[in-house]
């Protein structure tokens, strides 16, 4: 009997240590898988996380992509809308570049019948005098004369030897019916002494230019038709009226030479206005 109690006493004991071992075990298993566990809910928290930002970036790509698409039409409406612009402007300068063109052909066709008429006059008149000058001024030609080859001083009364001159001014006249002359009386700043007929340097251009006209028109055969009587006083110096030679300089006669090419002229004026518009 005492060898029973002893056997179970011993089996007891075994078994008690082989339960404590396995609830270690499991006690560690659990831990283990506790901690597996809550490792787990960390990533999953994590993944939501992540998810949540990606949802948010995915919809903000979604609303940016259709900004894009947007822009991208109004680009494609700007850029129809610029090539039909730019088709425009180009046209436009081309219709410039066709104007300006015309407008340089006028003006070259201007300069080869002023050169043209310097030529002829200079040629035609064929006198080397140095108180005759065949010029261009400001794009038209003009014969200047001396008014003591003209008139006496004080005096609008035309010499016998302007008209050897005027004769030569007169055939080149004669010779280009399409050209009209501007006779313009110019003066010293002296004033006129006495009284009468001329009252001032005004006067006396003027008389001057129309007695060269009535001997143009009424002995050399010239159209009236042709002529412009025009007088200029002194205002338009050609230097200083401070010395008699300098006096004697400005009193002079201009024949300022017209060629009628009102065309190119109305051209250049009517492309200006254009550009202008």
């Amino acid at each position: 009997m005492k060898k029973i109690v002893i056997a179970l006493s011993v089996l007891a004991l075994l078994t008690s240590c082989v339960s404590k071992k396995k609830y270690a075990d499991l006690e560690a298993r659990n831990k283990e898988t506790q901690d597996l566990l809550n490792s787990a809910t960390v990533k999953l928290n994590s993944c939501l996380e992540e998810k949540a930002g990606l949802t948010a970036t995915v919809a903000g790509l979604k609303e940016h992509n259709q900004g894009l698409i947007n822009v991208s039409k109004d680009l494609t409406m700007l850029t129809s809308k610029g090539a039909e612009n730019l088709e425009k402007s180009l046209e436009s300068l081309k219709e410039k570049d066709l104007k300006i063109s015309r407008l340089q052909d006028a003006l070259t066709k201007k300069d080869s019948v002023t050169l043209a008429l310097v030529s002829s006059l200079k040629s035609s008149v064929g006198i080397s005098d140095p108180d005759i000058e065949i010029n261009v001024e400001k794009g038209v030609v003009f014969i200047s004369i001396a008014d003591k080859l003209l008139f006496k001083t004080g005096s609008y009364e035309v010499s016998d030897k302007a008209k050897g001159v005027l004769a030569k001014v007169a055939k080149v006249v004669n010779d280009k019916p399409d050209f009209e002359c501007m006779v313009e009386g110019h003066t010293d700043n002296v004033p006129l002494n006495g009284s009468g007929v001329l009252l001032d340097n005004w006067d006396l251009s003027v008389k001057r230019s129309t007695s060269i006209i009535r001997v143009l028109t009424n002995q050399l055969g010239v159209k009236p038709e042709q002529l412009i009587a025009a007088g200029r006083s002194s205002y338009i110096p050609l230097v200083a009226n401070d010395s008699a030679e300098n006096r004697a300089r400005n009193r002079r006669t201009r024949i300022v030479v017209l060629p009628k090419i009102d065309q190119f002229y109305d051209m250049i004026e009517k492309e200006m206005k254009k550009q202008q518009k």
